[in-house]
């Protein structure tokens, strides 16, 4: 069983910048892709960033330029970098990671972390 733990949220203000963390209890180049989703209040949960293991990364729409996804494999960690945070990016924070199961990929999640932008 594949634990993901983030870290890294907290209150900001318009503006600035956080980075989060999602550590892995499980080397990071065994997954397919790893990424960042997230989910405010009243709304379905939406991707992010993902990062393949492969190096390609993907950004919603809102986060190209602003939001930046890395990993450190020597430390089973994934980031996301958030610069020129907006109040709209105010939501909880979910790290996923998905490798394959036989012949599936089969997702992991992490319990989240706040992430609120004042105005």
């Amino acid at each position: 069983q594949v634990q993901l733990v983030e870290s890294g949220g907290g209150l900001v203000q318009f503006g600035g910048s956080l980075r989060l963390s999602c550590v892995a209890s499980a080397s990071v180049s065994s997954f397919y892709d790893m990424g960042w989703y997230r989910q405010a209040p009243g709304k379905q949960r939406e991707l992010v960033a993902v990062l393949t293991m492969g190096g390609s990364a993907n950004y919603a729409d809102y986060g190209k330029g602003r939001f930046t996804i890395s990993r450190d494999n020597a430390k089973n960690t994934v980031y996301l970098q958030m610069n020129n945070l907006k109040v709209e990016d105010t939501a909880v924070y979910y790290c996923n990671a998905r490798m394959w199961d036989v012949f599936k990929l089969k997702g992991y999640w992490g319990q989240g972390t706040q992430v609120t932008v004042s105005s």
